[in-house]
């Protein structure tokens, strides 16, 4: 008898494999990291390939460990990086080039030519997206523009497009042997291809893009059952697809109208759900489809994108030596009281949400001889939460809505300096639940929903429950010191790039 749903969890940095009980808990787990590929400055890629190939090796890995089989699973789910865009050979399967990463921002010159002509919110109103280097659509016109033969092979029907989700179901379910080319409502309302009320590529914005729709994959809800998967999940429904922010947004059992959650992980991301009519922002926000279940009314959500938080830590890691493992971080930060007066601004990749400037770069200011690497350790967990108060701050102005409490997910909220810190900045109480993979947990869901696991929502509302809970004790003089570092330093990495 199936006693668990299985979800892939294909992220920015790795790909796991998770099993879920009947009562969210997790039962079994493998993961593996993929490659990061930097070909120039602003350029982020990933290998399509060594994607696919890590996803079969933790299906395997977490079903080994438990001794699982397929008949154990009643659907899976997958939940993605979203806006990350590849292109692909129908009769090979074999990609036309890396994944372009959702970070990256070579499609710059591009964004500027399509505002010239009516600004960066020309869209906006059909799609909720403002032009920017971020979303796939654009990425897409990149491919199909600089890839010898991308076209051709595109307005003839043999080359597919997607977001990494398409790319994992059409694998899942035969590939070249009649693979399923889909995709869900969510990640197409990433691709700023799609009208957020008919639910439907644009005809007017293929057209201004210059994008053959005979690419493009078949948009369905977030949960139904799509297909069956082959090999090592044999026979298993495939029955749910979330982008990641909105699947956390669902194993967080935000199900009510102002509920909000923020996951820290690679970048960082608050969605607010505001119901079933797309909101539309005024304060930098952007207005996405947070899910469709089946036939079910599509409900939205306001979304605060955050490109660089738990990167910051890795680029720490990486790139200067201040630490050895990710973990180091937070018992280095807490050697000092402070951040001895420095600030990060970690604008890699410009800014999103609230700022939208492609043009920002990163900047670590008020160095003194005083300063050590704690300090910067420090500033660059700080940096994590002064974003995440700009996005809330827009929230509320946008919506009239203040958030009594703050849910939190995603990797870099076992750091508990952060959390602190966050709940100061705020001033608002910020939760941690018992599984911190809602992420995963949401893409279970949603696959569980469509075949009967779970009952409703209101089973799920159940399963969710409190880990911790940190209360703000900053004193407001120094929030307000703190904020207006920040601000100062925003100010200075704006525009910084011609």
């Amino acid at each position: 008898m199936a006693s668990y749903v299985g979800a892939i969890d294909q992220g920015t940095t790795s790909s796991r494999f998770i099993v879920f009980d009947r009562a969210g808990s997790i039962v079994s787990v493998a993961q593996k990291e993929h490659g990061q590929i930097y070909p120039k400055p602003g350029y982020v890629e990933h290998d399509p390939l060594e994607i696919w190939r890590n996803t079969e090796e933790v299906i395997a890995q977490a079903l080994a460990k438990k001794g699982l089989k397929p008949q154990h699973l009643a659907a899976i789910g997958i939940t993605n990086q979203r806006e990350t865009t590849l292109l692909w050979d129908r009769r090979t399967g074999k990609p036309l080039h890396n994944a372009l990463v959702w970070q990256d921002t070579r499609v710059d010159a591009i964004v500027e030519e399509f505002a010239r002509d009516g600004g960066h919110d020309r869209l906006r109103d059909k799609t909720g997206l403002p032009l920017a280097s971020y979303f796939s659509g654009l990425k897409l016109r990149w491919l199909l523009d600089n890839v010898p033969g991308a076209r051709e092979r595109a307005e003839a029907g043999d080359a597919l497009f997607g977001n990494i989700d398409t790319w994992l179901v059409w694998n899942l379910t035969g590939g070249v042997e009649n693979g399923r080319h889909i995709t869900d409502v969510t990640n197409a309302s990433r691709t700023q291809l799609m009208s957020l009320r008919t639910l439907a590529w644009d005809e007017e914005i293929l057209d201004l893009f210059d994008i053959p729709k005979g690419c493009l994959p078949t948009i369905m809800s977030s949960s139904e059952v799509y297909g069956e998967a082959r090999g090592a999940l044999a026979g298993v429904p495939i029955a749910g697809i979330l982008g990641d922010q909105q699947a956390a947004l669902v194993g967080q059992a935000c199900f009510q109208q102002g509920e909000a959650k923020n996951t820290y992980g690679t970048g960082c991301f608050m969605l607010m759900n505001t119901g079933e009519t797309p909101y539309p922002s005024k304060c930098g926000l952007v207005t996405t489809v947070g899910y469709r279940f089946g036939q079910g009314k599509t409900v939205y959500a306001l979304e605060g994108s955050i490109a660089i938080a738990g990167a910051l830590v890795q680029w720490l890691r990486d790139n200067l030596g201040i630490i050895q493992a990710s973990t180091d971080i937070e018992p280095l930060a807490r050697s000092v009281e402070d951040n001895g007066g420095v600030t990060i601004v970690p604008a890699f990749s410009g800014l999103y949400a609230p700022h939208w400037n492609s043009h920002a770069r990163g900047l670590i200011g008020g160095l003194t001889r005083y300063a050590t690497k704690a300090h910067i350790a420090r500033a660059a967990l700080e940096a994590t939460a002064f974003q995440t108060r700009e996005v809330l701050e827009a929230m509320a102005k946008d919506t009239g809505i203040s958030v009594k409490e703050l849910r939190t997910d995603g990797g870099m909220v076992v750091n508990e300096l952060l959390m602190q810190f966050q709940a100061d900045i705020l001033s608002v109480p910020v939760v941690r639940p018992k599984v911190i993979e809602t992420t995963a947990l949401g893409a279970a869901y949603a696959a569980g929903l469509a075949t009967g696991f779970w009952a409703g929502t209101d089973e799920l509302v159940r399963n969710w429950a409190i880990d911790k809970r940190w209360t703000p004790a900053m004193e407001e003089i120094r929030r307000k010191r703190l904020n207006a570092e920040w601000d100062k330093a925003i100010a200075r990495s704006l525009d910084w790039a011609d």
